[in-house]
């Protein structure tokens, strides 16, 4: 990781060049929804969308990283908002999706950077008809 200065100020070619896709996949694995809906619904087949973690940006300025967790909808499902909408609240808490336990990976890929960081989910939002999404951030000290 590079650093400016004493500032310590991670450079956004850095922090885009660490959280590529397939790192992203290995921290939040495609088989995560069907584990969600798997304990949600005791049926994989009632899922109406797939999740993915993406990386969005860094705010060097707030020294935020956002991340969005995508609701991708399942062909043949629908991807209402009234479906979609209360989740930030519920992954917050939910064993399989584990917001904890993704923070504390993107935590360790930061090193020194991440120490003493909060996180929070934002509101849903509905990008399209098939495609929401929940931001994900990351406050560093």
């Amino acid at each position: 990781m590079k650093f400016k200065g004493q500032e310590e100020a991670m450079e956004v070619k850095d922090v885009k060049a660490l959280f590529t896709d397939e790192t992203l996949k290995m921290i939040f694995p495609d088989q995560k929804a069907n584990q969600f809906f798997e304990a949600l619904y005791g049926d994989v087949e009632e899922g109406a969308y797939d999740i993915s973690l993406k990386f969005k940006d860094y705010d060097p300025a707030r020294k935020n990283l956002t991340f969005l967790i995508e609701l991708i909808g399942k062909k043949g499902k629908c991807l209402v908002c009234n479906l979609t909408y209360g989740l930030p609240e519920v992954f917050s808490r939910h064993p399989v999706i584990n917001i904890k336990g993704i923070v504390r990976e993107i935590e360790k890929l930061l090193g020194k950077t991440a120490e003493g960081s909060r996180w929070s989910l934002g509101k849903t939002l509905p990008v399209s008809n098939t495609l929401h999404a929940i931001p994900l951030i990351i406050s560093l000290k």
